[in-house]
Formats: structure tokens, C-alpha cells, sequence
């Protein structure tokens, strides 16, 4: 009918300026990824030709093998891959964001650009979960729904790095893996580790009765306690369904598949001796958590990482220009993989104008509730 021609057409112009909003954030946060990169090669190459103790690390980073370099960058890819897959399928499982004409792989596209222009701050992954968060919204997703579920993804990646460090410590410190058998460097981790996971899946069931008391006088507090203690438990049934087995298995991608690029690195810099898989992923995983520290230039990350490798008897120089390299590769893969997608979608799109990110967002159509 002539009359009802309209409709479709304002619904059109509406999807297209959510979609609009969402890639004028993430071309903003492309370009601050962009030049925390550039930031980080200046002041790692100025810290290590001021410091004089620092310039064997130099000389080694500068005869780095390029072929295995090369090698780092597919293992990158690999990982960040993994990330991706988990993200379709926890934060986007009914491919709503593909929905009303945006077209295919729009789920993998916003999880590429949540990788590139995510961890702009001090914070770890909670930065990339934020600008995810910002995405998702300018397209329509309920909040509440976007809590949920990019919390259950992060509670997932935390439950699978406690359960490598209750693994590999426990295997450290019996002889099964050969390395470091300090208890302070092995079964402490472990002992932390597997402390956090129970006492989340034992809190989580009495969160939500506890939340509904605050709620007549603290409601903020008593949503953020529910949305929590609901990631947990879902968190918990995904390694349980089947059907989730995959998910499961492409965020421990995301993690193995990093730890090898640091692996991996110490025989990019020819390092002798090359320490075990064991000794990096627990030096990897209790390292990183130095990546909340508010230091520029990722120093909190590569301070944390390389420190815990000296202590598990990495030789320094080695130790510090292997997590250099990896925390290099690291920032490409992800930058490279953000600006692909957002190129895609901006092409997909149209020409995006900043001005439009400040508008308020109107929930669109067929966006589900939380």
C-alpha cells in the first residue's frame, strides 16, 4: 500500500545510523590502537638504548629470526581467531547482530574490531570489554544483555587460565612436567587458582537471593550482583553442554595458541636454553595480571610477564626481548584484524560522520530484550 511505504524506509534509514554510530566508535578507538602501537615500538627502543643493562635485550630483539617471526604472526591470527568464534557464540548465539539486512559475519566483524580498539587503557581485557560494550549498544543490544554476556565470556576466559595454572602448577610441583618445583612458584598459584573457582561456583547460587534484599534501597548494586552471578552460572553450564564444547575449545585456543607466540619467541630470539611450555604459560598467565597496573606503553604486561619468567629461572635479556616480541605481534594481529573489519563495514555502510556517535541510541527493531 502507498500509505504503509514509508515505514520500511524510516526502519532502513534507522538501522543504517545505529550501525553508522557504532563504526564512528570504533574508528575512533582504531586510531588511539593505532598509536598506542607506534607509542609502545618508540618507548621500548628508548628504554632499551637508555639503559645500558638493558641492551643485550636490543641486540638480541634486532637479530630475531624472521622467519620465525613470520611464524608468531600466523600463531597470532590463531589466537585472536579463537577469540572471535567464542565471541559469536556467547555474546551473539542467535545472530541477532546479523539480522534486519546488515548482512553475514557481522558478529565476527564487531569481535575483530572489539580486538582492535580494545585495551586502550590499563585494565587488561575489562578495556576491550568496554568498547565491546559500546558497540553493542550503538547497534541496539539491550545493556543488560551486553553485561551478561561479555561478562560470561571474560568469566569463561578467567575459569580456563585458573584451570591451566591448577594444571601446570600441580604438574610442576609433582615431576610431571619438568621446570620450577617451588611451591611458592607452584602450588600457591594453583592453590589461588582453584580457591577463586570454588568459591565462585559456590557464591554464584546465593548472589541472587542476597541482590534481591538490596534491591528496594541499592537497585544498581543488587543488577550488578544479579548480572554477575548470572555470567557465573552460565560461565559454569557451558562446560557442561555439549553443545558448548566448541566454545570452550576456542577460548582455550585463545589462550594456548598465545602462550606459543611467547613460546615461540625465545626461538625467534635464539635464546639458550629455551624454557618449557609449563614455565611460560604460568609465567604468562600470573604475569599478565600486571596488565591492570595504570603504566603506559604496556610496561604493566611486559614488566609482569618477563619478571615471572626470571623468577621461574629465565635468563633476563632473553626473557625481556621475548615478551617484547610478543607483546609487539600482539598489538599488530589484532590492530591489523580491527581495520580490516572496520573497513568492511564502513564499506558495507556508507560514509560514517563523528558527529553521529553522540546521538542518543534508540533500541531498534527486533533487538531482544534483556
Amino acid at each position: 500500500m502507498i500509505g504503509e511505504s514509508p515505514v520500511p524506509a524510516v526502519e532502513s534509514s534507522t538501522r543504517a545510523d545505529h550501525a553508522r554510530h557504532a563504526l564512528a566508535e570504533v574508528r575512533s578507538h582504531l586510531k588511539r590502537r593505532a598509536l598506542r602501537l607506534v607509542g609502545f615500538v618508540l618507548v621500548v627502543y628508548a628504554v632499551l638504548k637508555l639503559i645500558p643493562a638493558l641492551e643485550q635485550a636490543l641486540h638480541t630483539l634486532e637479530h630475531a629470526s624472521w622467519e620465525w617471526v613470520l611464524a608468531l604472526l600466523v600463531l597470532e591470527v590463531l589466537s585472536e581467531a579463537g577469540f572471535v568464534f567464542a565471541w559469536s557464540a556467547i555474546v551473539d548465539p542467535q545472530n541477532v547482530l546479523a539480522g534486519d539486512g546488515r548482512g553475514r559475519r557481522m558478529d565476527e566483524h564487531v569481535a575483530w574490531a572489539q580486538l582492535g580498539g580494545g585495551l586502550l587503557l590499563p585494565g587488561g581485557s575489562w578495556g576491550g570489554m568496554g568498547l565491546g560494550g559500546v558497540i553493542l549498544h550503538r547497534f541496539g543490544m539491550p545493556t543488560k544483555l551486553i553485561a551478561e554476556r561479555q561478562f560470561n565470556l571474560s568469566f569463561l576466559n578467567t575459569g580456563i587460565d585458573a584451570l591451566a595454572l591448577v594444571v601446570f602448577g600441580l604438574g610442576l610441583a609433582t615431576g610431571i612436567f619438568a621446570g620450577e618445583d617451588k611451591p611458592l612458584l607452584t602450588l600457591l598459584p594453583a592453590a589461588v587458582a582453584g580457591a577463586g573457582i570454588t568459591a565462585a561456583v559456590l557464591i554464584a547460587p546465593h548472589a541472587c537471593a542476597g541482590a534481591k534484599r538490596l534491591e528496594a534501597k541499592h537497585g544498581k548494586i543488587a543488577s550488578a550482583i544479579t548480572t554477575l552471578a548470572a555470567a557465573v552460572e552460565d560461565t559454569k553450564r557451558l562446560f557442561f553442554r555439549r553443545d558448548a564444547c566448541t566454545t570452550v575449545l576456542g577460548v582455550m585456543s585463545y589462550l594456548v595458541f598465545d602462550v606459543l607466540v611467547l613460546w615461540c619467541a625465545f626461538l625467534a630470539v635464539h635464546a639458550i636454553p629455551v624454557p618449557g611450555f609449563p614455565i611460560v604459560i604460568m609465567a604468562y598467565i600470573i604475569g599478565a595480571l600486571g596488565g591492570s597496573l595504570p603504566l603506559p606503553a604496556a610496561a604493566g604486561t611486559i614488566g609482569g610477564i618477563a619478571g615471572m619468567l626470571i623468577l621461574y629461572g629465565v635468563v633476563g635479556h632473553a626473557a625481556l626481548a621475548a615478551v617484547l616480541l610478543h607483546q609487539a605481534i600482539g598489538l599488530l594481529v589484532p590492530l591489523t584484524g580491527g581495520a580490516i573489519a572496520y573497513t568492511i563495514l564502513r564499506h558495507r555502510f556508507g560514509p560514517i560522520h563523528l558527529g553521529a556517535a553522540n546521538d542518543p541510541v534508540v533500541r531498534q527493531p527486533g533487538a531482544r530484550g534483556g
